[in-house]
């Protein structure tokens, strides 16, 4: 990992930072204010020998005092020292209790030492630390005197008395609010680095990169209205959602610039990826670049294609396939540029088996011959093998990966099973990319009207309607049944010459 990663680590968690650094805040300050209010009084003494006032001896007495401090700041937290002072003030606690209360302390090269003690009362802390004080002066009295008798060398003096501090000295609000930002800051962090270790699923190219070098061809932006308009049509033509899919046929035909590829098979790893809506936008935005493009829905388990464009199922790719009727029947054109749709059919038994057969292989070259461009939808890789036994037939494979959904092991799976059938992989396609953020694809140019991607279709200036949104173009919506055979689209011109590329397929 490299600096940039941990930057994306971080902005794509920012939310969970934030929301840890206030909750750090919060705490401090709530602890601030239910803390109780401490008290600090100090008391100073003065240590001294008694020596005859020659220069010598006012040296050594100087050196054994500063030598005695460091022994009598250690002797004022013992029961000899404290026990006097709570049974002179009257407290209700052992000098155990009261240690936790009183500090001393001594400068380095001093004979002062210092005594501070805490508590909830400031006339209750001034007057301990005073007790303390007069308490250490006795015992280092009673310590230091000879034993053969006579007075200690020694002498304590108080030199500033303990008085009622005017204000609390704890809790301390700001070191608390800041050491609750530092701490929340730290858990966020924390958090994010391992939401992110843990987390495994894709989120943006970033992610995409560590498992595949395989080319990026587009990247499709979530949105919320594209499950009530999934169909590049029904959005405004300089929308973000259908430039998105302009760039990827744009990609698409760089990554095939050999033109090898002639039907390309969109599939995914998992259901719910956003494959068929791919595969059928790509195909609508194919067909409005000019190109003559057939799009076969091959998912014979979950078709989808049908019902986004409005046209019948019941005859196509199985029809077909098991020669019920013939190809030039069932092609179905929709909308007002070269598209044509082969609706999936009744759903068989056996659609591996269909998908991989010799006939399979000889609708792709047929098709092939008459077309541009064949768009393949399929179904997922890994419930089931189809779209990997249908990708030997075809020129090559787009995969796409619904970011947010999908995990590193199980692309690192669908690759893995294109590669043992040796498919042509032609790139990948994140859909459901975020539209801002570290793993946005999409940028904006210039400007659209978003009123213009309501379902009103947009009228053209001899007052015609160009789109024609979940329907063919023989009028067929959704329930109603489309017209599929031959003779009656030549007969009422819905299959004009001009459009399609020989007028009808050869009959094999």
């Amino acid at each position: 990992m490299d600096l940039r990663d941990y930057l994306r680590i971080l902005r794509r968690n920012w939310i969970l930072i934030v929301a840890a650094t206030l909750a750090g805040l919060l705490v401090g300050g709530v602890l601030s204010v239910l803390a109780k209010p401490i008290y600090k009084a100090d008391t100073e003494l003065f240590v001294a020998t008694h020596s005859s006032g020659s220069v010598q001896e006012l040296q050594q007495g100087n050196t054994f005092t500063q030598a005695r401090v460091q022994s009598y700041v250690k002797t004022v937290d013992s029961p000899m020292v404290l026990q006097p002072a709570i049974d002179s003030l009257g407290l209700a606690m052992t000098p155990a209790q009261l240690s936790r209360a009183v500090t001393a302390s001594s400068d380095h090269d001093t004979v002062l030492i210092n005594i501070t003690v805490e508590d909830g009362s400031p006339v209750q802390a001034a007057a301990t630390a005073e007790a303390v004080a007069t308490s250490l002066i006795r015992a280092v009295d009673s310590l230091e005197r000879p034993k053969t008798g006579g007075t200690s060398p020694i002498s304590l003096s108080i030199i500033k008395p303990a008085v009622a501090p005017d204000a609390p000295s704890g809790p301390n609000t700001r070191l608390n609010l800041l050491l609750g930002l530092v701490v929340g800051l730290a858990v966020g962090i924390g958090l994010s680095a391992l939401r992110s270790v843990m987390d495994t699923r894709i989120r943006g190219e970033a992610d995409m990169r560590n498992i595949t070098n395989a080319p990026l061809l587009g990247g499709i932006s979530f949105d919320a209205e594209a499950i009530k308009r999934p169909l590049l049509t029904q959005v405004a033509p300089q929308s973000p959602r259908a430039e998105s899919f302009r760039q990827l046929r744009t990609n698409l035909q760089f990554a095939n610039v050999s033109g090898h590829a002639k039907t390309v098979l969109i599939t995914s790893s998992l259901p719910g990826e956003g494959k068929s809506t791919t595969a059928t936008n790509l195909a609508i935005a194919l067909a409005q670049a000019g190109e003559s493009v057939c799009l076969i829905d091959a998912d014979l388990r979950r078709p989808m294609v049908g019902d986004y464009l409005g046209i019948d199922p019941g005859a196509g790719l199985t029809t077909a396939l098991v020669g019920l009727a013939d190809l030039n029947d069932l092609l179905q054109p929709w909308g007002d540029d070269n598209l044509f749709v082969l609706a999936s059919g009744r759903i068989p038994p056996n659609p591996s088996e269909l998908l991989g057969s010799a006939e399979m292989k000889e609708l792709i070259t047929r098709l092939e011959q008459e077309f541009d461009t064949i768009i393949i939808d399929a179904p997922p890789l890994l419930p089931v093998t189809d779209a990997a036994v249908l990708s030997q037939h075809v020129g090559g494979v787009v995969l796409v990966v619904g970011t947010q959904k999908l995990k590193h092991q199980d692309l690192t799976k669908s690759i893995a099973a294109l590669q043992l059938v040796g498919s042509n992989l032609l790139g990948v396609v994140l859909n459901r990319l975020p539209p801002k953020g570290p793993d946005a694809y999409s940028y904006s140019y210039g400007g659209h009207d978003a009123t213009s991607s309501n379902d009103e279709s947009p009228m053209l200036a001899d007052g015609t309607s160009r789109r024609r949104s979940w329907g063919n173009q023989n009028g067929a919506r959704r329930g109603q049944r489309a017209v599929p055979t031959g003779l009656e689209l030549q007969d009422d011109g819905f299959r004009p010459a001009a459009k399609y590329p020989s007028g009808r397929l050869s009959k094999r």
